[in-house]
């Protein structure tokens, strides 16, 4: 998360998948204002990542901007343009997983 609000991603969440689905431990999601923002947040979640010994398994969506996947396979990813986000609505597709909010440190 960390690597996303650096870039300042906006309604950052965590939701904890391990007692709802095998598929992933962890979805993060979150919102970039621009497709400049967009490729911003997720070429720093990519880059953050490895730095730290982690590499992502697949990305996708970077040349639409508007929906980019990472993939870690136990922690995916997910970095949307507004209307993007509102329109998949997957936090109401995973409304049983536990959510946390985070948010950036505005100057």
């Amino acid at each position: 998360m960390e690597f996303a609000l650096g870039k300042k991603a906006e309604d950052v969440v965590l939701l904890d998948l391990r007692k709802v689905t095998t598929m992933a431990d962890f979805f993060v999601i979150c919102t970039g204002r621009s497709d400049v923002q967009v490729k911003a947040i997720a070429d720093a979640v990519i880059d953050g990542a490895r730095e730290e010994g982690i590499k992502a398994y697949h990305v996708e969506g970077m040349e639409g901007r508007t929906w980019v996947l990472v993939d870690f396979v136990d922690v995916v990813v997910h970095v949307f343009r507004p209307d993007t986000r509102a329109y998949y609505q997957l936090e109401r597709l995973w409304r049983d997983a536990e959510v946390e909010e985070f948010d950036y440190e505005k100057d």
